[in-house]
């Protein structure tokens, strides 16, 4: 039996579906330390993630969750923690 899709119906896929790093090494997106190999790697991780059509559900997702090891959304673990000082106080500013 051949069924076919309800034209009503939309199919929302999760921004992880989508993302580009799910066919690359996940190694690459967390590397040990920040100098030697480990800055090839993070330029690597950052160079997929600048192609990547939901990089900035990525970084939102990591912004929220406090994701404080890795390459999320393009940003290294510094730049994002910088990113989400900055995001919290922005937050904090809008609920008051």
């Amino acid at each position: 039996m051949l069924v076919t899709p309800d034209p009503d119906t939309t199919i929302v896929a999760d921004w992880r579906d989508l993302a580009l790093c799910r066919d690359s090494e996940p190694n690459l997106f967390f590397p040990i330390g920040t100098t030697g190999p480990a800055v090839e790697m993070i330029n690597d991780a950052k160079a997929i993630c600048s192609q990547c059509s939901v990089q900035e559900s990525c970084l939102q997702y990591a912004l929220q969750t406090n994701q404080e090891g890795g390459i999320w959304g393009g940003f290294a673990e510094d730049e994002r923690r910088r990113l989400r000082k900055r995001w919290l106080a922005e937050r904090r500013r809008r609920n008051n």
